[in-house]
C-alpha cells in the first residue's frame, strides 16, 4: 500500500473563461469507480446543454484505475491533460469534469490541451487538497475504571480515537502510524499499569 495520497478537500466548481469559451471544472472526492461514474452523470444531467462534458478520474491509492474521456472533442485534447494534471499533482480518489460552453472561437489542439489541462490546475488550487496517509487499527480495551482517563491521555498525546464501544470492559479504537506501534504498546503498557489489552487490525487511511 502507499504510505499517503492526496485528494480534493471538498466538491466543488471553479470557472474560467478562455477566449469567450466557458470552462467549469467541478471535482469531487471520489471512493470507488462507481461514485466517479455517477458524478460524472449528474455533471452530464446539470450541464445537459452544454457543448461538451470531458471528464477524467483516478481511483486507488496507487492510481490503479485511470480513465479519461473527450465527449466529441478532437481525441486526446481534453480528458487526457485532465487525467495528466491529475497525476501530475499526485491526486488519487478524485473525479474532475470539465463543462465546456463554446464561444464562437476554436482554441485549436494544443490550446485545448492547455484549456483543460488548465482548468483541472486551477480548480485543484482553488478548492484546496488534503493528504490521506495510511495507519494501522488497532483495539485497546481497558477497564470502565481507567477508559476515561486513558481515552483523555490518548487524544491529549495526539493519538487518534476512532472509535468507543462499552461492554464488560471498554474498547477504544486508535490509528498508529506503522512505525509507533511498539512505542504506543510500552507507553500504554505504563499508563495503565499493564492492564489494557492491544490488538493489532487491518490497514486504513486518515487525513495527515
Amino acid at each position: 500500500m502507499q504510505d499517503e495520497y492526496r485528494t480534493v478537500a471538498r466538491t466543488g466548481v471553479h470557472e474560467t473563461e478562455i477566449n469567450r469559451s466557458r470552462f467549469l471544472c467541478a471535482l469531487a472526492p471520489a471512493a470507488t469507480e462507481r461514485e466517479a461514474q455517477e458524478f460524472i452523470a449528474s455533471v452530464r444531467k446539470e450541464h445537459a446543454d452544454a457543448t461538451h462534458n470531458c471528464w477524467a478520474y483516478v481511483i486507488g491509492a496507487g492510481a490503479a484505475v485511470q480513465k479519461a474521456g473527450d465527449d466529441g472533442e478532437p481525441s486526446g485534447t481534453a480528458g487526457v491533460p485532465m487525467l495528466q494534471m491529475l497525476l501530475r499533482r499526485d491526486m488519487r480518489y478524485v473525479v474532475a469534469v470539465v463543462t465546456r460552453y463554446y464561444g464562437g472561437v476554436k482554441l485549436g489542439a494544443g490550446g485545448l490541451i492547455r484549456a483543460y489541462g488548465g482548468s483541472v490546475g486551477e480548480a485543484l488550487d482553488a478548492l484546496g487538497t488534503l493528504t490521506r496517509r495510511r495507519f494501522r487499527l488497532a483495539t485497546v480495551t481497558v477497564d470502565h475504571q481507567r477508559a476515561g482517563r486513558l481515552q483523555n491521555d490518548l487524544r491529549s498525546s495526539g493519538r487518534e480515537v476512532r472509535d468507543v464501544r462499552y461492554g464488560e470492559a471498554v474498547s477504544i479504537e486508535i490509528g498508529l502510524p506503522d512505525a509507533d506501534v511498539e512505542a504506543f504498546r510500552s507507553w500504554l503498557a505504563d499508563a495503565t499499569a499493564g492492564t489494557a489489552a492491544f490488538e493489532l487490525g487491518g490497514e486504513a487511511y486518515g487525513d495527515a
